[in-house]
Parts: C-alpha cells; structure tokens; sequence
C-alpha cells in the first residue's frame, strides 16, 4: 500500500476512535438511564451507567465478529455488550419497555445533532492549523453518519434489536410471545439481509433523509 494511502487510512481510523467509541457508549448507557427512571437500578448496580466506552465493549460482538466479517470480504456487523434490564423491576414492564428500547436510538440522534453542530462550527475554523481543521471536520462527519447508522439499524423492527423490543411492547401478548420465541434466529437473519445487501437498499435512503434533515436543522 503506498505511503500516502497508509497515511490517509490512519487517519480516518483516528478521527473515527471517539465518535464510534462514544456512540455505542452512549446508546447503551441511555438504555441504562432510561430503564433506571422506570425502576430498574440493574444497571446502575453493575456499573454499567457510565459514558466508558470499554465497560461497554464484546469481546466477540464488538472486536472479533466485524474483525472477521470484514476479512471474508462480507458486511461489517457487530454488537456491543448489551446493558442489563430487569422488566419485572419497572412500574409497567410491558409500556416501559418500549421507552428503555427506544432510548439508545434516539441518544444517538441527539449525538448526531451535536456532532453536526461541531462541524459547522469547524467549517467557519479560521485558524492557521488547518491540519486541526480538517481532522475535526472528519471526525465530526463520522460521528454524524455513524449516530445516524446506530439509530436507523438498531430501530429495524427485528428482536433483538431495538426495534424488535419496540414491536414486542406494542404488540398484542399471544403476538409478542411468537416474537420472543423467534428471537433467537434475530441476528442471523439480519446477517443474511446484509450480506445480499437488501438492509442497504433499505437503510440508506433512510439514512439520507435523516442526515438532510439534521444539516437543515443546524444550517449546514
């Protein structure tokens, strides 16, 4: 690989560490939170509710598993280590449920907000270090697009994901118990709709719209 290419690579890698760190971070810890204030302290008593990002990193789902992924040549996919909620502590497990899955989206919309905020305020940077500059331009463009990522596949109305326990919370009991009984071939049927590229085709336009919506929002 030529010099100039290994430079570059490096740097993405370097300007993406805190925004990708941060986001999974945060949307478990929001988890955590959110379930806290409906009566479940599980998290909290582990010490899970804490912005670390290495408290919240898998081993397998998080390293090993988008490692190997990316190696075969297929779609980058992974998990973080999921904060712990007790439903049964909440006041209403089934309707509380819905606001705790949906708390680790929407906190990484909100960081995709501020993260646009940090890049228009780059944009008027009229320093000399323009090294500096462009570095926080990148950064704060992954964190935007990564937040967004986050949000939009974790709301994808599959268990376990997010959006799965969203679905499962609205729907009728005798439903959500097939759904439960469904969820352990979750993960591996995401895994297929990626790898044929149907998510994409789902995902992206979505995404898209999102990220007009947020730069409109702040004025880029």
């Amino acid at each position: 690989m030529p010099e100039a290419d290994t430079a570059a690579t490096i740097q993405l890698l370097a300007a993406a560490v805190i925004p990708v760190l941060f986001a999974i971070a945060l949307h478990e810890t929001a988890h955590g939170w959110a379930a806290r204030y409906f009566g479940d302290r599980t998290a909290e008593m582990l010490g899970r509710l804490t912005l670390n990002p290495i408290k919240h990193i898998d081993p397998v789902g998080t390293v090993a598993m988008p490692l190997i992924l990316t190696l075969l040549g297929l779609p980058a996919f992974g998990w973080a280590k999921p904060v712990p909620v007790v439903a049964a502590n909440m006041r209403d497990p089934k309707r509380n449920m819905i606001a705790v899955a949906a708390a680790g989206p929407a906190s990484n919309l909100l960081m995709a907000v501020l993260w646009a905020v940090v890049f228009r305020l780059a944009l008027g940077w009229e320093q000399p270090q323009l090294g500096a500059r462009q570095f926080l331009l990148s950064m704060s463009q992954i964190g935007i697009t990564f937040n967004v990522l986050l949000a939009v596949f974790n709301l994808i109305p599959i268990p376990p994901l997010d959006g799965g326990r969203v679905l499962r919370g609205l729907l009728p009991e005798r439903y959500g118990l097939r759904l439960d009984a469904a969820e352990r071939w979750g993960l591996i049927l995401v895994l297929l709709l990626l790898t044929f590229g149907i998510l994409g085709r789902v995902l992206l336009p979505v995404m898209g719209w999102l990220i007009d919506l947020i730069q409109l929002l702040v004025g880029i």
